[in-house]
């Protein structure tokens, strides 16, 4: 294999390589699947509660913002397993701080889907 880096031939491809990466992020990583499920009832809990616009988006950057996360821990993962064939400390410290932000992410969303759904629900009762 050349030095050089593999160039998609057209814009089509990119988009298909892009849903390959997704597909092998859902497909090999638990946690990713879960968020995909926990997003799921958030939009379903969403569409009960008629969110606002701004609330939808608010819930969907939100819920990209994990996927995300979650897509490059993925990344960092691999690079450092591509790299790395035995134990090191540097490589499981790139890991963890990989993880860490996936964990930030979760636990921030987590904190929006309060600010957001708390309000709506405290009104169901009222």
């Amino acid at each position: 294999m050349s030095g050089r880096p593999v160039r998609s031939s057209s814009l089509l491809s990119s988009f298909r390589y892009a849903f390959e990466g997704f597909r092998h992020v859902l497909r090999t990583q638990r946690n990713p699947r879960i968020h995909l499920v926990v997003s799921t009832v958030v939009a379903a809990a969403g569409l009960v509660l008629h969110l606002s616009p701004i609330e939808w988006a608010v819930i969907t950057l939100t819920i990209g913002f994990v996927i995300v996360t979650e897509t490059v821990n993925t990344v960092v993962e691999v690079a450092v397993d591509l790299v790395v064939d035995e134990y090191h400390v540097l490589a499981k410290l790139a890991k963890d701080i990989a993880a860490a932000a996936v964990l930030i992410a979760a636990l921030t969303s987590v904190m929006v889907g309060m600010l957001v759904f708390i309000p709506h629900l405290v009104s169901l009762w009222k």
